[in-house]
């Protein structure tokens, strides 16, 4: 199973979101997206998950602080923001289960990131 992990700033149109998802998921098969509670008032949140036709699944804060040893970048300015320096990494893995990996680490467009975690044993792919 692969899950695209997502961070994003407030009020974040379903378009930024849909773009940035499509161009790292490119050739991946998404089954779930996962995003951070703290952002669960976000429309274009669940509206995104409507369009790509996946699950969501909601990462409370104990599940992101969980995994973010894992995470392979981090930023100052979201962990000054959210308190957490990999919010889609973050959640991509911990959307993807215990045993899951990183696929693709975070990208980012102006007001989002995306990660992709995979949950089986498959080797780590780099986004090229």
């Amino acid at each position: 199973m692969i899950v695209a992990g997502i961070g994003c700033r407030p009020d974040i149109t379903t378009d930024a979101l849909l773009s940035l998802v499509q161009r790292v998921s490119a050739g991946h098969s998404l089954a779930r997206l996962a995003a951070p509670v703290f952002r669960k008032g976000e429309p274009s949140i669940s509206a995104l998950a409507k369009i790509l036709g996946v699950e969501l699944v909601w990462i409370s804060a104990q599940d992101m602080a969980e995994r973010q040893v894992e995470c392979e970048t981090h930023s100052a300015v979201a962990f000054e923001k959210t308190g957490f320096s990999s919010v889609a990494e973050a959640c991509a893995l911990a959307g993807a289960g215990s045993k899951s990996r990183l696929l693709i680490a975070r990208q980012s467009n102006r007001d989002v990131t995306c990660a992709l975690a995979i949950s089986s044993d498959r080797t780590r792919i780099e986004n090229g």
